[in-house]
């Protein structure tokens, strides 16, 4: 069988990551500073401090998150999913990083730990935390079922934002934490229950000072269609998630450095016009 290589290849190690680094900050205990549950069906945001770890639980059961994140000083950089499917994969893990968007293209996060690394493909082609799909959200369900629903990811994030300033025009494509997904044979995009167990967490390092969203998805694990013939009312498959933030020992960010901006100029190629002598 012909192995096909990754089109982004970096012969200068400009995708590298120190993975020693960040196995250290995952076997380390370190200072709690924030814990919070975000109730079923609702959206919350906060701040992650630039160089803190932060950690998404699934407190009592499966539970699928849809995630956002900015840089908190710039809103304008933020997640970049396509991208960051290109560099790293469709289904992130343990030592991934989520990249931003243009100029910056830079990581926000690097991935710490995630204790559903070891589910891998399953047998139908499923993996977990999807940056293939995106946030469910009203205007499709309007279009698929002609009623309205005002708690989708994408309504629970427009919510959350408010607050910090910013509107539906900031939300953007998501990490779907503990979200099984895959394609299928007719290169379809289709959704599993949700693998995840009380206590399952995904963890990430902020590379900046973050802001970040989360929707715990009105389709709870999944396990019930939202839409099509079967489909039914999850409420019952809802979960809420937990939110910790930890601040590690300054010692072991001694030689961490936050990354820098894209280093392109910018130019385009566009020159400016010459005034007539």
């Amino acid at each position: 069988m012909t192995v096909v290589a990754a089109a982004y290849e970096s012969g200068e190690g400009a995708l590298d990551v120190d993975r020693d680094f960040y196995r250290g900050l995952a076997e380390t205990g370190h200072e709690l500073v924030d814990a919070f549950e975000i109730p079923i069906r609702t959206g919350k945001a906060w701040t992650v401090p630039e160089g803190h770890l932060c950690r998404l639980v699934t407190v009592d059961g499966p539970q699928v998150g849809d995630l956002n994140i900015w840089n908190a000083a710039d809103p304008r950089e933020r997640l970049w999913a396509a991208r960051t499917r290109q560099l790293q994969r469709a289904h992130v893990s343990t030592f991934d990083r989520l990249w931003s968007n243009l100029p910056f293209l830079r990581p926000l996060v690097t991935v710490t730990a995630d204790t559903l690394a070891g589910y891998g493909q399953d047998a139908d082609g499923g993996r977990v935390h999807d940056l293939l799909g995106s946030r469910c959200d009203p205007y499709v369900n309007r279009m698929l079922t002609g009623e309205d629903f005002d708690y989708h990811c994408h309504s629970n994030l427009v919510r959350a934002v408010l607050p910090y300033g910013l509107t539906e025009f900031d939300v953007h494509d998501v990490l779907n934490v503990f979200q099984c997904t895959g394609l299928n044979e007719e290169d379809r995009y289709f959704m599993k229950a949700c693998p995840a167990r009380p206590g399952d967490y995904f963890e990430f390092f902020a590379e900046l000072e973050l802001l970040c969203a989360l929707s715990t998805c009105p389709g709870g694990d999944l396990s019930v269609p939202m839409w099509g013939p079967d489909a039914g009312d999850p409420l019952e498959v809802c979960h809420p998630i937990g939110v910790e933030v930890y601040r590690p020992d300054p010692e072991l960010l001694r030689d961490w450095r936050r990354p820098e901006r894209a280093a392109y100029a910018g130019g385009h190629g566009l020159r400016a016009p010459a005034w007539p002598s």
